[in-house]
């Protein structure tokens, strides 16, 4: 049954990822969930899940956002239920290794579509309804990649994750005032399905575990600095310290450590 009276937290790219374990941190803090993403039976199964361990209502929207409007549809769908959104965290995403014009035009689009287009829709959406009833909380997914420089492959990558950071820093200094808690949180490498997707899998596989931390650990991170009402938060030392080196060093030197780094993620067309 609908409980108006719990807040409901709608996440996109939900069925895997980062976004499942958003949905998981979410769930144990007795929100309901909205799921967005492609894959249904992957949403089904996530929701029944929380609700059996957590007793909160979470619910399936079956969602392409690279498709145009895409938002709306997710936020009627929300409303359709009696339902307003409390914490949105723009999640849903992908990247593309190859050089640009090596695949189709479309795919590209896509991206875009996904990363920048539905995100800031959402945004837009759900900002005047968490004015109306005196604030709310969003979190955008970027990256540290949003503060490097482009490099070979994943072309248009930084490039949407430094507007989801300069995005957040906007909305934050816009609406602040009014209730809203926006944080846009950058991690480095992480352990989830991101690289299967993109078939990089083998290559973080041989690179040092080291550097990558688990889903858990950046979600955690995210939701505390939202709670605390801090705009940008990169979870762990060692990606702070790469973060402070990529803003502050000479660009010459930091275009060259990238682009040697980088070079290994990139596919061949």
């Amino acid at each position: 049954m609908t409980q108006p009276h719990r807040k409901l937290a709608l996440i996109t790219g939900a069925s895997a990822g980062l976004g499942a374990q958003f949905a998981r941190a979410y769930a144990a803090r007795g929100l309901d969930l909205a799921l967005v993403a492609r894959r249904g039976e992957r949403l089904e199964a996530l929701a029944a899940e929380l609700t059996a361990a957590h007793g909160i209502e979470a619910y399936p929207i079956v969602a392409d956002l690279a498709v145009f409007g895409a938002e709306r549809t997710v936020l009627e769908a929300v409303t359709g239920r009696g339902r307003a959104i409390d914490v949105l965290v723009n999640n849903a995403g992908f990247s593309i290794p190859q050089s640009f014009a090596a695949v189709p035009w479309e795919r590209q689009r896509d991206f875009l579509m996904t990363l920048v287009v539905s995100a800031c829709g959402l945004a837009h959406g759900v900002i005047t309804p968490m004015i109306e009833r005196g604030g709310g909380s969003i979190i955008n997914v970027a990256s540290l990649a949003g503060y490097a420089p482009g490099a070979k492959g994943h072309t248009l990558y930084p490039g949407a994750k430094s507007l989801t950071i300069k995005f957040s820093e906007a909305l934050d200094a816009e609406y602040r005032d009014r209730g809203i808690r926006v944080t846009a949180v950058c991690p480095g490498f992480t352990q989830t399905e991101f690289a299967t997707a993109n078939g990089t899998q083998a290559i973080m596989d041989a690179s040092p575990r080291f550097f990558f931390q688990t889903a858990p650990t950046v979600i955690e991170a995210a939701i505390a600095a939202n709670e605390a009402g801090k705009v940008i938060v990169i979870p762990g030392w060692h990606n702070r310290l790469a973060g402070s080196l990529l803003r502050h060093l000479p660009q010459g030197v930091v275009k060259r450590v990238v682009h040697a780094g980088a070079a290994k993620y990139h596919l061949e067309e």
